[in-house]
């Protein structure tokens, strides 16, 4: 160490004063440590999805950046670009359904594709282009850095294809008899006041007389179902009203695409049962099973399937679904087309109900949660179990009642909906994948816990009061009113 008139050479030490003097202190020297992230697939290529056009990057490396067309010959001549340059992996980003078509092709040449979300291929800040884009997406794909997205078989993908169908009818159904309704609202015949569903027995034979040239109240009413609860009198008052050509022919049109788009809905039944007993497990249910099993077909709302589901799903699933009371037929026909037995992929009860978007999503910073709102996004079997949920807080002798109230007395009803959907997608994973029935016993035996424990707290509360006896007396006559 060279020491110039008494003190250190400075290169090395750092020199403060002070009014007392002044103190060397030696530097803390550090050695920087060039930081660099493994590349896990090495062959690797990232592929940005358009509606006209895919950018396909090999490399990070601008010149080897090939944009191909989005037919057959392109998307072959993109295979061949890959083959060429050893891609063994490739990973692409969900854009709409442009995806599809190119992913099968990908997959049917041997290639390892990643669908990944738009959430996981954020690009940093700054200038974005397609260039960059799927540059960006090669990177992280080549890094390990991204995982891929839950996807159907192929069987499960061909039921879903209908059951989305299927929807799209009853939505344009559903349409059509607004328009009936509008229509016979704006000439003041108000079927809509005097039955329950215009589009039922009798509400369609009142209006198909209508357009056959009958305009007489009297026997418009007379065609009415003997179980319509309003008097004859009140349904033939509500028949008055003022004939007008062009909403007549509005009515008649709307009928005639009504009926097409129904018709088309039992077409859809037929195949989708068709679909499902084509692709039925090949095991045997024992004899005791079946004595315990009830096949029901009951259909309980409108738009219900129009084949036995509740005898399919326990042929599919091996358990019966519909011994949880508030799950439909339309709920469980959802989960035989949107699931299946690709259920049995998630490895939990939690996973499952993830994927759903039935969990809140805690957003942890400084060790508190500053957000836990459920994931934003659309799907199938969340909505149908949410709508399962919301009939389960109307009744009044459902087990998961008393779970729904307690949720929805600290939350809100939109918070017990969501959480009794989440107990509900639980449910349905033990049961399909444990292949066990319906527990309700354990449901009945926790909501009892429950009230022991809130019998307790109320104990010591009033406890902390200190009451006398009048007190007591009183508080106990006014809980009694309020049992009454």
């Amino acid at each position: 160490m060279v020491i110039h008139n008494g003190i250190p050479n400075r290169k090395n030490f750092i020199i403060q004063t002070f009014p007392e003097g002044f103190f060397i202190i030696k530097k803390h020297q550090m050695e920087q440590k060039e930081l660099t992230l493994q590349i896990i697939n090495v062959k690797a290529a990232g592929i940005d999805v358009g509606s006209r056009s895919h950018m396909v990057a090999i490399d990070q490396d601008k010149e080897n950046v090939r944009e191909f067309g989005v037919y057959t010959k392109d998307h072959l001549q993109m295979i061949e670009y890959l083959h060429a340059h050893g891609i063994t992996t490739v990973a692409m980003e969900s854009t709409g359904t442009y995806w599809q078509t190119l992913f099968d092709a990908l997959q049917a040449e041997g290639f390892e594709v990643l669908l990944v979300g738009g959430n996981q291929t954020k690009n940093v800040k700054g200038r974005k282009t397609d260039v960059i884009d799927c540059m960006w997406i090669q990177k992280l794909h080549s890094l390990g850095l991204l995982s891929g997205s839950f996807l159907l078989s192929n069987v499960l993908q061909e039921l879903r294809t209908y059951y989305y169908h299927r929807q799209h009818l009853i939505e344009q159904a559903a349409l059509y008899i607004h328009k009936i309704q509008k229509a016979l609202r704006l000439m003041n015949i108000r079927l809509d006041i005097a039955i329950r569903d215009v589009a039922g027995k009798s509400g369609l034979n009142i209006i198909e007389a209508i357009l056959a040239g009958n305009r007489d109240p009297e026997y418009l009413a007379s065609l009415v179902d003997i179980r319509v609860k309003k008097s004859k009198e009140e349904i033939a008052d509500s028949l008055r009203g003022w004939w007008r050509d062009e909403l007549l022919y509005e009515l008649k049109a709307a009928l005639e695409f009504y009926k097409l788009y129904e018709k088309a809905l039992v077409d859809c039944d037929k195949t989708i049962e068709q679909v499902l007993i084509k692709h039925l497990p090949q095991h045997t249910v024992r004899s005791q099973e079946k004595k315990e099993f009830k096949v029901t077909n009951k259909k309980n709302r409108k738009h219900a399937p129009a084949f036995n589901v509740s005898k399919i799903a326990y042929q599919y699933f091996g358990t019966d679904l519909f011994a949880i009371q508030g799950i439909s037929h339309t709920t469980v026909l959802c989960l035989l087309t949107n699931m299946g037995h690709d259920i049995h992929k998630f490895s939990s009860a939690k996973s499952f109900a993830a994927w759903l978007r039935l969990v809140p999503n805690n957003k942890v910073s400084g060790g508190k949660i500053i957000g836990n709102s459920t994931t934003k996004g659309r799907n199938y079997i969340a909505v149908a179990l949410r709508q399962a949920a919301n009939s389960i807080g109307n009744q009044k002798d459902h087990d998961l009642t008393p779970f729904f109230k307690r949720v929805a007395f600290r939350k809100g009803r939109v918070a017990a909906i969501t959480a009794t959907a989440r107990k509900l997608a639980i449910i349905i994973w033990n049961m399909i994948t444990k292949l066990q029935p319906y527990k309700k016993n354990e449901i009945i035996m926790n909501n009892e816990k429950h009230k022991i424990n809130h019998l307790k707290q109320i104990e010591r509360k009033i406890g902390a009061l200190h009451l006398n006896g009048n007190e007591l007396k009183r508080l106990f006559e006014r809980t009694s009113l309020l049992v009454n």
